[in-house]
C-alpha cells in the first residue's frame, strides 16, 4: 500500500507525482541531459545538496546521502572529469524562469577565496570583507559574476540564471556587457524591455558605451547603475550661437551631485508613498554626460580618435523613512541608459537589487558553494553550475512542498516560504518525483597507482595581478 505524503494540503500517492510537479520533473530530466560525462554522479551531487539535512560543509559528506548512492571518490571524480554543456544548462534555466516576475535583473560579483591554494591556477586578487592582505581587503581567489532575476517582492527569493567566472586579467565591464547581451537574446521578444540593475562597483559610462555605442544596434534593454555621490556631469552644450567663434564646446553647464545649485529644474519628477519606505521623491535630469579623457577607465578610449560623449538620465531618489536609519533620510543617485523606463520602476528595481545578497549568503552558508577544496578553476565552474541548478529546483518546488517546520518556527503560507524551508521539505518531494540518474553499478575497484611510483609536488602558480592603470 502506498504511503500518502502531504504536500500543501494535497494527499499524493508515492506511486506518481501531482500534475503541478511535472514542470520540476521535466527540468530535472533536461538538466540531466546537459551532463555529457559522469552525468549520474553530477546529478547525484545536486540531489545530495538539496536533500542534505543541514548545511553542506564538504563534498565527501554528500557521498553519505542515500540519494547520491556512490562513494566519495565518485563525487570528486565527477567534479574533476565530468562534463557539462553550459549553453544547454543556461537555456534550460532561462526556460524555467518565473514568468510572473518583472523583467528586473541584477548583476554582481562574488569571490571564492583561495589564499593558500598555491597549486591552483588562474587566481587573482579578489575583494573579501573578512580577510585582509597587508591591511587591504583583498585575498587570492576566483571571482564569479552572477546574473539573477529579481522577484519584485520583499523576500529572499531570486532566480539565478548565470554564473560566469571572470579571469583575473579580464575586464569586468566587458564581461557584464556580454552577459547582458546574451540574456536579452535568450529572452527573445518581450512586451517590456528588461531592466538590468548594478551597484556602484561597475563603471556605468563604460558599460553604456560598450552596449549601445561601440556595437550598433544595441540590445533592447535598460541599464540602471548606482553612482557615487561625488560625481560631476555636464549638460548638452546646445547649438552654436550666431557669430560664435572657435571650436564647438563639447560640455555644457556643470552638474555636480554634491551641489544643489547646479541642478536646475528637473526634467521629470515622481512622488510616491510606500508602506515600508515612507514618502519617496524621485527626480530626473536628461542628457547629462561625464567628461572623459584619454586615461579615463584605465585608457579604455585611447584607441579612439576622440573620447566619446555618453549621455544618460541622472536620477535622484530621496527616501524619507528608510528602514534601520532611525528617522534619517537617505539619498540615492542612479545612472539610467537604454530603453525608457518610468521613475517609479527605477527606484523600486534598484532597492530590490539587494536581494542578490541573500542568494549569495544562502548559496555559501547552506548549499556549500565555497565548501569544496578543489584545485582547478574548471572544477569550481562545474560545482557552481550544480549549485545554480539546485537553486532553480528550489524555485520550482516552492509551490509543491510545505517544508519541514521545526517546533520553534511559525506557520508560513506557501508564498512566504524561504529557500531554507523549501529545501527542508525537498526529500519528501524527491521520493515522489524520482531521479533520472541511473543506479550505481557494482564493479570491482581498479588497482590504483602502483606502489613506489614517484609523484612529485603539484606545480605552483603565482597570483595574477592586473596591469596598473596609467
Amino acid at each position: 500500500m502506498a504511503v500518502p505524503v502531504i504536500v500543501h494540503d494535497a494527499v499524493v500517492s508515492s506511486r506518481g507525482a501531482t500534475p503541478g510537479v511535472e514542470d520540476l520533473r521535466w527540468f530535472r530530466n533536461r538538466v540531466y541531459g546537459c551532463f555529457t560525462r559522469r552525468a549520474d554522479a553530477l546529478f547525484g551531487l545536486v540531489d545530495a545538496v538539496l536533500c542534505a539535512p543541514g548545511r553542506v560543509h564538504t563534498v565527501a559528506e554528500l557521498s553519505l546521502a542515500p540519494v547520491f548512492g556512490r562513494g566519495h571518490g565518485s563525487a570528486y571524480a565527477a567534479l574533476s572529469r565530468g562534463r557539462i554543456d553550459v549553453e544547454a544548462v543556461q537555456d534550460a534555466v532561462m526556460a524555467h524562469r518565473r514568468q510572473d516576475w518583472p523583467l528586473w535583473f541584477a548583476l554582481d560579483l562574488s569571490s571564492w577565496a583561495r589564499p593558500y591554494a598555491k597549486s591552483s591556477p588562474q587566481r587573482g586578487w579578489v575583494h573579501h570583507s573578512m580577510r585582509h592582505t597587508n591591511g587591504r581587503p583583498f585575498v587570492p581567489g576566483w571571482q564569479y559574476q552572477w546574473l539573477v532575476q529579481l522577484s519584485g517582492q520583499r523576500d529572499s527569493w531570486t532566480a539565478p540564471l548565470q554564473a560566469v567566472r571572470v579571469p583575473p586579467q579580464a575586464d569586468v565591464a566587458t564581461q557584464a556587457g556580454e552577459q547582458i547581451r546574451a540574456c536579452v537574446n535568450r529572452l527573445g521578444h518581450t512586451d517590456a524591455p528588461p531592466l538590468f540593475v548594478l551597484d556602484a562597483g561597475y563603471d556605468p559610462v563604460a558599460l553604456s558605451w560598450l552596449l549601445w555605442q561601440q556595437e550598433t544596434p544595441g540590445p533592447r534593454a535598460s541599464l540602471l547603475v548606482r553612482l557615487r555621490a561625488d560625481r560631476v556631469f555636464y549638460r548638452h552644450p546646445g547649438p552654436r550661437r550666431p557669430g560664435q567663434r572657435g571650436p564647438t564646446p563639447r560640455h555644457g553647464a556643470r552638474f555636480a551631485l554634491t551641489d544643489p545649485g547646479t541642478w536646475g529644474t528637473p526634467d521629470a519628477e515622481h512622488h510616491s508613498v510606500d508602506a515600508h519606505y515612507g514618502h519617496v521623491q524621485v527626480t530626473a535630469w536628461h542628457r547629462l554626460h561625464p567628461a572623459l579623457y584619454g586615461q579615463s577607465a584605465g585608457g579604455r578610449y585611447q584607441h579612439l580618435p576622440r573620447t566619446p560623449i555618453v549621455e544618460a538620465t541622472i536620477i535622484r531618489v530621496h527616501i524619507q523613512n528608510p528602514p534601520r536609519r532611525n528617522g534619517a533620510t537617505h539619498t540615492l543617485w542612479l545612472w539610467h541608459t537604454g530603453q525608457p523606463a518610468d521613475l517609479d520602476t527605477c527606484w523600486r528595481a534598484y532597492l530590490r537589487r539587494f536581494d542578490i545578497e541573500h542568494t549569495f549568503k544562502y548559496a555559501k552558508t547552506h548549499l556549500g558553494w565555497l565548501a569544496p577544496t578543489i584545485r582547478h578553476p574548471e572544477q569550481a565552474d562545474r560545482w557552481t553550475w550544480l549549485i545554480l541548478t539546485a537553486l532553480t529546483q528550489l524555485h520550482l518546488a516552492k509551490s509543491h512542498t510545505a517544508g519541514r517546520r521545526l517546533p520553534w518556527q511559525p506557520h508560513q503560507p506557501a508564498h512566504r516560504l524561504t529557500p531554507a524551508r523549501v529545501r527542508s521539505g525537498f526529500p519528501h518531494l524527491h521520493a515522489i518525483i524520482g531521479t533520472p540518474a541511473q543506479p550505481r553499478k557494482n564493479t570491482r575497484p581498479g588497482p590504483g597507482r602502483p606502489k613506489g611510483t614517484p609523484r612529485g609536488p603539484a606545480p605552483r602558480h603565482p597570483v595574477i595581478k592586473k596591469p596598473q592603470k596609467r
